[in-house]
């Protein structure tokens, strides 16, 4: 089982990527004090999270705090593990928002010894990493923005289909 990971403080949270346009890896980063956490993620949740983050601090009565920026990722960016699914809850006693990941759990990393072929039923349990990020409201309005940028920072999107175009474009499928 990968590490967890519990902030109930960072001093940073982050989206950022490695790698050029069409090839970019994703990652969130958080900082407390000097540990530096990176898990590795889709482009896809990056831009899921921003969103709802963004739906939360709209409707949710959250305390004002110091503004924040969201900075660019540590170097090197080492990834603890990938994450699988993502939950958001608001504190309301503590004014702040939580963002809990989960480690992603591929079948193939379940050994053949936790399966019972001769049973009907098979219960495995799998322990998964958890990380949990307690963030104010200026650090996840921070997120919402430089997410986005991060997000938008891709490839271009043909005007037709609307998927991305390589440097050379693309094979547009309304052209054929």
């Amino acid at each position: 089982m990968s590490s967890s990971f519990d902030f109930t403080e960072v001093s940073t949270f982050a989206a950022g990527t490695e790698g050029a346009a069409g090839a970019r890896v994703f990652y969130l980063q958080a900082v407390s004090g000097e540990r530096v956490v990176s898990l590795r993620l889709e482009k896809q949740q990056v831009a899921l999270l921003a969103d709802y983050l963004a739906h939360v601090l709209a409707t949710t009565n959250l305390a004002e705090s110091m503004p924040a920026h969201m900075p660019d990722l540590h170097e090197p960016v080492l990834s603890e593990w990938i994450v699988g699914s993502m939950a958001v809850a608001i504190d309301e006693a503590e004014t702040h928002i939580v963002i809990i990941a989960e480690e992603m759990v591929l079948v193939d990393d379940i050994g053949d010894d936790d399966i019972d072929i001769d049973d009907i039923e098979i219960e495995v349990e799998i322990e998964v990493a958890q990380a949990r990020f307690v963030l104010t409201r200026g650090q996840a309005d921070a997120f919402v923005d430089g997410a986005r940028r991060v997000v938008a920072g891709g490839r271009p999107t043909c005007p037709l289909c609307g998927s991305p175009q390589d440097p050379d474009g693309h094979f547009c499928p309304r052209l054929n």
